[in-house]
């Protein structure tokens, strides 16, 4: 029996798009096919078997895709970079009935933003197309496939125009707005507020058998939400600055005024350093990219920033019995409580 003859590379041609992006152009192409060896897998002309071919584009799957997407489209390099990734190019021919075979492409891409650590899923396409042919006769695949990737990239370039305003990916420019929670409902926490100072019955929990008279727990965390309105990602964040009633302790007979002021430094001091991570964040040029790990970043450094002041503050006022060096502190958080705009009762 003679075999099947080797059918010819499909030869798909490059042409020019009826439209132009105004918000990406393609920056680079990835192949992420499982299958490399060939596009199509077609039943020779002439029968009805199972038995396919594998066919390949000419200069080779990727070769032949990559060129058309780079060269489809204008590559104006002021708009956003976008990378291209190939996930599935496949024609399947099987037999179907009445001497005729039933033929599929299936055509998969994902389109992510490349930024300038890592690049970004945007969106993903899938598309295709089906036929039926004569098995004396062998389908002209070219148009179709053609016209597939053509209908890939303009749903990218529909997607891109319809999100460019609300896509947090898409914004131009990060603006920070920033809001103090002050409200006091529950029973077991006391928010920071220069209107409401603690008071001893904030120290609720059990003393515990060291030599300290008094101590409190304060520390702070932040909350975030995004929106973006005309291409600008707005983040609002949300800053606490709290103490717990149940974690902090005074003893009988040390509930005094000097007492207290000293613990109520402590909770300025949280205060200060939330001042100061807001300021940082103020002054940084944040991106779409890179904001989130900035605020992740600048968190914990405050956390290490709290825990060092506090430990410096105890230190140097021996936990409040140094009254010179308390009178010392007392004047510089006074200063630095001024310098953002706390101002006490």
């Amino acid at each position: 029996m003679a075999k099947d003859a080797a059918q010819d590379p499909i030869v798909l041609r490059v042409e020019t798009l009826s439209f132009t992006p105004t918000e990406f152009y393609i920056d680079g192409f990835v192949d992420e096919r499982k299958d490399k060896s060939a596009v199509a897998w077609l039943i020779p002309q002439g029968t009805t078997n199972a038995k396919t071919q594998a066919v390949d584009l000419a200069g080779g799957g990727k070769s032949a895709v990559e060129q058309f997407v780079f060269n489809s489209l204008p590559r104006n390099k002021n708009l956003r970079p976008i990378i291209v990734r190939l996930q599935e190019c496949r024609v399947l021919e099987v037999p179907g009935g009445n001497g005729l075979i039933n033929g599929e492409l299936t055509l998969k891409m994902a389109f992510n933003l490349k930024g300038s650590n890592e690049n970004h899923h945007l969106v993903s396409f899938q598309g295709g197309m089906r036929y039926k042919r004569s098995a004396n006769h062998q389908f002209d695949l070219e148009p179709g496939l053609r016209k597939s990737l053509g209908n890939a990239l303009g749903y990218l370039n529909q997607w891109m125009d319809k999100n460019v305003g609300s896509h947090p990916l898409l914004a131009k420019e990060v603006k920070v707005v920033f809001a103090d929670y002050a409200d006091n409902p529950q029973e077991d926490t006391v928010y920071y507020s220069p209107d409401r100072p603690l008071v001893w019955d904030d120290f609720r929990a059990t003393p515990r058998a060291n030599k300290y008279a008094a101590s409190i727990f304060p520390s702070f965390s932040w909350t975030g939400r995004s929106e973006v309105v005309d291409g600008v990602l707005h983040y609002q964040i949300e800053t606490k600055v709290y103490m717990l009633k149940n974690s902090s302790w005074v003893r009988k007979g040390a509930a005094n005024a000097y007492g207290l002021n000293h613990e109520q430094r402590h909770f300025d001091i949280v205060k200060i350093v939330v001042e100061r991570f807001k300021r940082r964040l103020a002054e940084m040029e944040l991106t779409p990219e890179d904001y989130d790990a900035l605020l992740g970043y600048q968190y914990i450094e405050t956390y290490r920033e709290m825990n060092q002041l506090q430990d410096e503050y105890d230190g140097e006022t021996n936990h409040g019995i140094n009254t010179s060096a308390q009178e010392k502190w007392n004047q510089w958080i006074d200063g630095e409580l001024e310098k953002y705009s706390v101002t006490k009762k």
